[in-house]
């Protein structure tokens, strides 16, 4: 089968409304997205206290933060398989090869990304704007929302780094999730079995589900920035 034909073929499982094909991006964006809206307060918060709190051990708290970026989502998968598996602590939760296990994988992927970003965000706020909050009688939860407010497109770009980060990786999601049919099988893990099968169809297809994503987020995150603006 030709490229051309092979392209074709992908287009049509996408414009058809392809049940399985449709199923897989449902997978791979109802995890994503829950492991993202689970992470990100917590994520931002702790990247809001290392950039204005100076306590012992706090540049090795970032450090230790810094090298988790850099973590192969494959180790964070073996961890969580052997803590998840039935012989492991945590084996009685049943976890292992679900929906779930997915959420708390990709929750390990992209909370360090999260937390490295938005303390870089708030890094580069004027400290004086803390103060000055302060001063005025704001209460901590409201000087640190005059925070936020100021280092918004930057704790933006992080949601849209981390997510992209998880909405992307294979090899936690293969590990915790088993890439079951109709449950676990999300977009990256169905592109590496298709194309492992030589199915190359639904793998360009997926693959352009991807690449229209990383666009359209990328657009996005351009345009508001150029307004100035979060409308």
């Amino acid at each position: 089968m030709s490229l051309l034909s092979t392209c074709k073929e992908a287009l049509a499982l996408l414009f058809n409304l392809d049940a399985e094909l449709w199923s897989i991006i449902g997978v791979s964006f109802r995890v994503s997205i829950m492991a993202i809206l689970l992470s990100a307060i917590p994520a931002i918060l702790v990247g809001f206290l290392l950039a204005i709190i100076d306590f012992p051990g706090r540049w090795v708290l970032i450090a230790v933060f810094n090298a988790l970026m850099s973590v192969p989502t494959v180790v964070i998968g073996l961890t969580l398989y052997l803590l998840l598996s039935r012989n492991g602590p945590f084996g009685e939760l049943h976890l292992l090869f679900s929906q779930p296990a997915m959420v708390i994988g990709q929750i390990l992927l992209c909370f360090p990304i999260l937390v490295c970003m938005s303390h870089a965000a708030f890094q580069g706020i004027d400290r004086r704007a803390w103060e000055t909050a302060r001063t005025l009688g704001a209460h901590c939860g409201r000087a640190a929302i005059t925070l936020a407010c100021e280092a918004r497109f930057a704790l933006l770009a992080a949601m849209l780094a981390g997510f992209s980060r998880i909405i992307s990786e294979v090899g936690c999601s293969m590990m915790v999730g088993g890439n079951i049919l109709g449950y676990s099988r999300n977009i990256p893990t169905a592109i590496a079995l298709e194309t492992s099968k030589g199915e190359f169809a639904q793998g360009i297809a997926l693959g352009l589900v991807l690449l229209l994503l990383a666009l359209v987020l990328n657009f996005a995150l351009a345009s508001v920035r150029g307004k100035g603006q979060l409308v």
